[in-house]
């Protein structure tokens, strides 16, 4: 069997592969911005806050 320009032993177009690998890391990109913000909002940032600074002082009178 004759290779094809641009095709893999395989029988895989390479070029074709790239071409989706590029839109799948565009479409990724579009939703990870999406989560960030989502997890970002359902965050208590003052709470979190408080809970480190008592982790905090309890780790200390651990210490001593």
């Amino acid at each position: 069997m004759a290779k094809q320009k641009g095709m893999q032993n395989a029988g895989t177009n390479a070029q074709e592969v790239r071409a989706q690998n590029s839109a799948s890391a565009a479409g990724q990109n579009q939703a990870g911005g999406q989560f960030k913000t989502e997890f970002a909002s359902e965050t208590n940032a003052q709470e979190v806050r408080q809970k480190n600074q008592k982790s905090q002082q309890q780790k200390g009178q651990n210490q001593q």
